[in-house]
């Protein structure tokens, strides 16, 4: 799914699911996870994996995958990525320092928001607006659920570049449901990327297998 929303030069690897066998991690990593349950331990293993397979197929070194500030991944020098986890799904994308600014990757399960009070936490007025359009035009997509995705995508590109926290709040969102598509517009100042400030990012999204998908990524020049 996710290599039909990101071109190379980014590297994506996906799983549907645990290896009956987890693949090994490095000491460091084990400790990260020493206390967890096993479904944590599962999913964390299994990204890492999918991480480092990208990595390889770039060239990149087999290292631990930490989690750092705010629980981003740290990444190998010359290199940048994104991860993502859900029930059923794990996925990683890589690229090369200077091929690729950013990328943002998220995945949730095609279905409602467990808890109501959540979309008015991450949606503004405008954006419940406009899911309730997509509801009552575009049945068979949870949109709340995409919007909630594709925010996540944003705070990946986000975060890396800033070292800030960005509030749900504080990027609105449209999303086409023809072009599988989404705008998001940064409320607050953007990050500076080559001298030039970006306040929008451009992304996509897929839906499938019971998943939704959504991506981010910037390269050199304008954000795609």
């Amino acid at each position: 799914m996710i290599e039909e929303l990101l071109p190379p030069p980014l590297a994506v690897v996906e799983s549907f699911g645990d290896p009956e066998e987890p693949p090994a991690l490095f000491p460091e990593e084990e400790r990260v996870i020493a206390r967890a349950v096993d479904g944590r331990r599962r999913e964390f293993t299994t990204v890492r994996h999918c991480a480092r397979q990208a990595l390889a197929a770039l060239g990149g070194p087999a290292v631990p995958l930490l989690p750092g500030e705010r629980g981003a991944p740290g990444w190998p020098d010359g290199y940048l990525g994104s991860m993502t986890h859900c029930r059923g799904y794990r996925a990683a994308a890589v690229a090369r320092v200077g091929e690729v600014v950013g990328v943002g990757i998220d995945a949730e399960p095609n279905e409602p928001l467990r808890d109501r009070d959540v979309l008015r936490l991450i949606a503004l007025p405008e954006e419940r607006e406009m899911l309730a359009r997509l509801d009552a035009s575009h049945p068979g997509v949870s949109w709340e659920r995409l919007l909630f995705s594709a925010k996540e995508s944003v705070y990946k590109v986000w975060f890396p570049l800033t070292g800030k926290w960005l509030d749900f709040e504080e990027a609105r969102l449209v999303i086409d449901p023809e072009a599988r598509t989404f705008e998001a517009e940064l409320l607050v100042p953007g990050p500076v990327v080559e001298g030039a400030k970006i306040q929008n990012f451009s992304g996509r999204w897929t839906s499938g297998r019971g998943l939704l998908v959504t991506s981010i990524s910037l390269f050199p020049g304008l954000p795609e």
